[in-house]
């Protein structure tokens, strides 16, 4: 699960972190007045507040403004020198989707920004906790390239990027973040500030159960302060039953409506940009499918356009809220339905398909292929149903099924 910037260094204050002050907008109105409340005499800092990176030198789509990296370019974090700035900025940002890496091509609607005090700067730090699975620990990141993709780093210089193993039972220690704070160049009063932030970071990624936590760019100020200027932390799905409060910072806006109702059908559902509609049980085998879509597809632009992992067992809700999912993207043209039936016996699931085919209705080409306890019973089941499921087809072994619903898309 994903929160907002906001949220997160609202987390990392209440572990002890030094954020600078920000208020919460969601009408170019309420950013006017904060700007008066916040700006000091100076600026102020316009940020977006959308679940994916690179804000900064985002676009925002239709807004007549070039991508924020240009010069005067708009993106979705801007410098307000004067309230009228801040106002017309924010209607901009607040009408217009944001579109980064991260996003799509469609972009992100923006419906949250925040008001930040200017934190003016002067020299920038990346902060990271994340499961380091070769150690089997969590590690603290650090580089002194702080403000860009820490995978660019990585990339081009590794050797910017110091890692400290952190004990899961102990977090980081005093002693191994003043160290950290010592290498990365921090002088004087900085060590102990640096320090109160690298122990909140760890705080709060082993407490709440994050599975990412990263401060991007932690910053030296002009007059020698040490702030968190932007946060991110995501948490692990599996834990959020221990935290009712992280629970409730989930923002559904942010999140794929498609995505969300598998959830709570606790289908494990991810949208792609294909054609083929898959409906897998078992995430390894999902995975295959996926890439046998891909094998047989690519020449003719064909490929999957979910990943569908409906568990060890299909029911018949679970095959027919399956399939409704699946129908409720306009560019599937087919699907593939690749079962192995084990807990489940193949009889069971093929009555679960035909009562899903009857509810739903299958407008698509539906391919089939099943394997395991009770296959052929299973195909049996499936062709009976034929006459009345005509777009319903069989295969027997998966390289016939793949190639079949890939011509059947063409």
């Amino acid at each position: 699960m994903k929160i907002h910037e906001y949220q997160a260094k609202e987390l990392l204050a209440a572990a002890g972190a030094n954020i600078p002050k920000h208020i919460v907008v969601t009408t170019p109105e309420e950013a006017e007045k904060a700007f008066d409340q916040l700006s000091n005499g100076g600026g102020v800092m316009l940020k977006a507040q959308i679940h994916a990176g690179g804000r900064g030198q985002g676009e925002l789509l239709g807004s007549g403004f070039p991508a924020g990296k240009e010069k005067g370019g708009l993106g979705g974090v801007k410098f307000c020198p004067t309230r009228e700035k801040a106002r017309s900025l924010a209607e901009v940002m607040l009408k217009h989707p944001l579109k980064t890496k991260q996003t799509g091509p469609e972009g992100q609607k923006i419906k949250t920004l925040i008001v930040q005090a200017d934190a003016e700067p002067d020299r920038e730090f990346y902060l990271g906790m994340v499961l380091d699975r070769g150690q089997g620990v969590p590690v603290m990141m650090a580089s002194s390239e702080g403000g860009m993709d820490i995978e660019e780093v990585a990339a081009k210089t590794p050797e910017k990027i110091i890692k400290v193993p952190v004990s899961p039972e102990n977090g980081l220690q005093p002693f191994q973040a003043r160290r950290l704070a010592y290498e990365l160049g921090f002088k004087g009063d900085q060590v102990a500030k640096v320090e109160k932030i690298m122990l909140a970071l760890s705080k709060v990624y082993l407490e709440k159960d994050a599975s990412l936590a990263e401060i991007n760019p932690l910053a030296i100020t002009k007059k020698g302060d040490v702030v968190v200027v932007d946060a991110k932390i995501d948490f692990d799905d599996n834990a959020l039953f221990r935290h009712k409060d992280i629970a409730e910072l989930r923002d559904l806006n942010e999140e794929n409506p498609a995505e969300v109702r598998a959830g709570k059908a606790n289908l494990n559902f991810i949208q792609l940009d294909g054609t083929i509609g898959c409906l897998v049980n078992g995430a390894g085998l999902a995975m295959s499918t996926m890439d046998i879509i891909n094998y047989h597809g690519k020449s003719s632009g064909i490929g999957p356009a979910n990943f569908l992992d409906v568990g060890g067992s299909v029911t018949a809700e679970g095959a027919i809220e399956a399939f409704r999912i699946i129908l409720s993207d306009s560019k599937v043209k087919g699907i593939f339905v690749n079962i192995f039936g084990g807990i489940a016996k193949c009889d069971l699931i093929a009555e679960a398909l035909v009562k899903a085919g009857r509810e739903v209705g299958f407008k698509v080409p539906v391919v089939v292929r099943l394997e395991g306890t009770n296959a052929p019973l299973a195909r049996e089941i499936l062709a009976k149903a034929a006459a009345e499921l005509p777009t319903l087809k069989t295969a027997a072994d998966l390289t016939t099924a793949a190639k079949m619903i890939v011509e059947l898309c063409r």
